[in-house]
């Protein structure tokens, strides 16, 4: 595989596409629109700064990363000689069905289509194609150039073959593979939204404050950053969106989400994304401060 589409130029879309055209890859980013493109490419030009600064890169490398990419508005021309298409969309079902139907159409018959859902049912998604055995999830993690773990789920119907190339690509890349099959939030964010949703319960119950509740994991279960302060990182909407997969997928109100998730969601109040969540990001990230709404 040598030619990779990556649909949504958004953070997941553009760390996917800055780590496979570093690697050599011809990557073609896709997006409904070049606004969205430009914000997408610039960004990745700042992070390969950020690693030449680092001297992890050459000014050289950095060259022939950009070099690597070429954006795209039609989805239909962007993925008509790719090996691997990589959607990573908005984390909405209906949104990824859409395009999977698409790119069954669009793509050659050959093509791998991987998602990087975070916990949507890869099985659901194969099943509007007609090529299940070649549909897998490649969960990157964020920031994508950075982080190692790739969780690789494997629908009800994906092959060993498609699996083996999607490990055995991974692997190419730096990343450190590992299988899962495919259940509701898959392993990662299995264990992960649950205990940021408990977090948040833990604040909406008055038991410590925003501060307090971050500096109790991270000091005292070593976590590099608290899982409020990580909410706010991932964005509250994409924790709602899978507390309410999980919720739904098992039918248990353990995944049920904190009503105050629920309401800082409806309230725009999406963390880092929207200027403000648990914390109040109007200074920057550096100087974030506890948002007045949580300050007693």
């Amino acid at each position: 595989m040598t030619k990779i589409a990556v649909i949504g130029s958004g953070t997941m879309g553009n760390g996917i596409a800055h780590t496979f055209a570093q690697f050599g890859y011809q990557v073609n980013l896709i997006d409904i629109n070049q606004e969205a493109l430009n914000k997408g490419l610039n960004t990745v030009s700042k992070n390969l700064d950020r690693q030449v600064s680092k001297g992890t890169i050459t000014e050289e490398d950095k060259t022939k990363t950009l070099k690597n990419i070429t954006i795209f508005i039609d989805l239909k021309s962007g993925v008509a000689e790719a090996d691997l298409i990589v959607e990573a969309a908005s984390e909405n079902l209906d949104i990824k069905l859409k395009i999977f139907r698409d790119l069954d159409a669009y793509a050659k018959p050959e093509a791998i289509l991987a998602s990087n859902t975070s916990s949507i049912s890869i099985t659901h998604i194969a099943s509007v194609t007609s090529r299940g055995e070649k549909v897998i999830g490649m969960h990157f993690m964020n920031p994508v150039p950075v982080m190692k773990l790739v969780e690789v789920i494997r629908g009800y119907a994906t092959s060993d073959e498609t699996t083996e190339l999607v490990m055995n690509l991974s692997q190419k890349l730096g990343k450190v593979p590992v299988e899962v099959n495919d259940y509701p939030g898959f392993v990662a964010n299995r264990i992960l939204m649950p205990m940021i949703n408990e977090a948040i319960y833990t604040l909406f119950e008055g038991v410590a404050g925003v501060e307090e509740i971050d500096t109790v994991m991270k000091l005292g279960m070593a976590h590099p950053m608290g899982p409020l302060q990580l909410a706010d990182f991932i964005g509250l909407d994409v924790c709602l969106a899978i507390m309410n997969v999980l919720y739904k997928g098992f039918g248990n109100p353990k995944y049920a989400p904190c009503p105050l998730l629920v309401n800082m969601v409806m309230a725009d109040k999406k963390g880092v994304k929207s200027g403000e969540g648990f914390y109040d990001y109007t200074h920057g990230v550096k100087e974030a401060k506890p948002s007045a709404k949580f300050l007693s």
